[in-house]
């Protein structure tokens, strides 16, 4: 389902009208528990199965845990840089033959920085499944980091950062996040930046891999046509041999609340873009699935409000960020910033003001709820709704609570987080400032 026909839904809520019966699937069957899925332990390395034989596609990821609190503002984007690197070679598979061999397999290897963890994945079919791990899990226990090949990486790290860093939208979101988590780990960009990834030293990624590639700050999530007989003495054989070390996850600190912040940066560009973060609950509270439908509710109307009735802009949005602490947020791009801020604080008024329509509710949830599903259908998808359920409330099987969880949010309670969490944004804005009335953002 595309985002208009969700936001289409989202609206409702609103008017009051009836969303189409024939849109819902039944997600709780999707997410029902089932016995497919195990979980064991090998030398302190947590390994979550779920046996799926719907296709011969089997997706594994490896979630290196700590994410921004495992660096330092000089390094980074280390565990990035060296994920990377080690596609340049390993002790089993010198130079290209990690790439031509993955390529011949037909598998794919991805890395995927983020604020709680790195993700290294891979997916393959069933047949490479074991060809394909012998290189995966080379590339976490023995890369090469041969220094010309390293120099390679960077190169090419630092070409990527540097176009990142010209455009807007990244450049609002990490101007935002530092505003919102100064001086928490979140504030830190997992992937790193041009100065940084330009002065990590090659002594300090062959460090990182002697020091903390270890099995307890790892876990393992494989989904798809594998049974443990196969999967456990591949791990046994492989990452299970690393040293076992004394990691444990605890959630990040409680993110500071300082009130209204903008950063301004003067641009010329077609359009304005503004976004604002708030902290939000942790993971574990009954508030983040009211945060995440409240966040839903508001993008909803700011698409109908904002683009649809006044066109006022393209893109607008009420992002919701899944974290150990949640984040929610106001984002859009205009070329009138006041006219379309006033929209947007009306509306944002109006959710913590009126209650929403109890029944318009459930059908939003409903809708919210299947999108997500479709969203999140394939393999390596359903490993991270796993891996968040472990991570964040440990235990896996919370995971089947998520459409529990959000079908008992109220409006009363979306009216609550509304007005408890909405408020006191950070923003970044990028564009002409002559068009802004900071008086405006003082109201949000």
């Amino acid at each position: 389902m595309n985002r208009v026909a969700l936001v289409f839904t989202l609206a409702l809520v609103s008017s009051g009208a009836t969303a189409p019966s024939d849109l819902s699937l039944d997600a709780t069957r999707v997410a029902a528990s089932d016995t497919s899925t195990t979980m064991f332990d090998v030398n302190g390395l947590r390994v979550i199965l779920r046996r799926n034989t719907a296709s011969d596609v089997v997706a594994a990821n490896l979630y290196l845990l700590g994410g921004t609190r495992q660096v330092t503002p000089a390094t980074q984007g280390i565990e990035a840089f060296l994920l990377a690197a080690s596609e340049r070679g390993t002790a089993k598979y010198p130079r290209e033959q990690v790439r031509q061999r993955t390529a011949r397999l037909g598998s794919v290897m991805t890395i995927s920085p983020d604020e709680d963890w790195t993700v290294f994945g891979m997916t393959t079919i069933s047949t490479a499944f074991d060809s394909t791990w012998s290189i995966f899990a080379d590339r976490v226990m023995a890369p090469s980091l041969d220094s010309t090949e390293v120099e390679l990486v960077r190169a090419r790290m630092l070409a990527a950062a540097r176009d990142e860093e010209e455009q807007p939208e990244p450049r609002v979101q990490r101007i935002a996040d530092s505003l919102t988590f100064a001086g928490h780990p979140y504030s830190f960009s997992p992937a790193g930046n041009a100065a940084t990834l330009f002065s990590i030293p090659l002594s300090a990624l062959r460090n990182y891999v002697a020091t903390q590639m270890i099995t307890s700050r790892m876990l393992l999530v494989v989904v798809g046509n594998i049974d443990r007989a196969r999967l456990e003495p591949l791990v046994q054989a492989t990452l299970g041999k690393l040293p076992r070390g004394e990691y444990a996850w605890t959630p990040p600190p409680s993110a500071p609340r300082r009130g209204r912040a903008i950063v301004r940066m003067n641009a010329e560009l077609p359009t304005n873009y503004l976004l604002g973060y708030v902290a939000g609950p942790r993971a574990r509270q009954p508030d983040y699935a009211a945060l995440r439908i409240a966040s839903a509710v508001l993008s909803g109307r700011f698409f109908t409000e904002v683009r649809s009735r006044r066109n006022l802009s393209y893109e607008v949005d009420a992002p919701f960020l899944d974290r150990a602490i949640a984040v929610g947020g106001i984002y859009v791009t205009t070329v009138d910033p006041n006219a379309t801020l006033r929209v947007m604080r009306a509306e944002l008024t109006r959710l913590q003001a009126e209650l929403i329509d109890r029944a318009g509710l459930e059908r939003l949830i409903q809708q919210f709820i299947t999108d997500f599903f479709l969203k999140n259908e394939t393999n390596g998808d359903q490993a991270t709704f796993l891996a968040r359920a472990m991570i964040y409330e440990g235990d896996y099987r919370q995971a089947d609570r998520f459409v529990e969880n959000l079908r008992q949010v109220t409006p009363e309670d979306v009216r609550r987080v509304a007005r408890q969490y909405l408020r006191e944004f950070q923003f970044a804005y990028l564009g002409n400032p002559e068009k802004l009335d900071a008086g405006i953002l003082n109201q949000f």
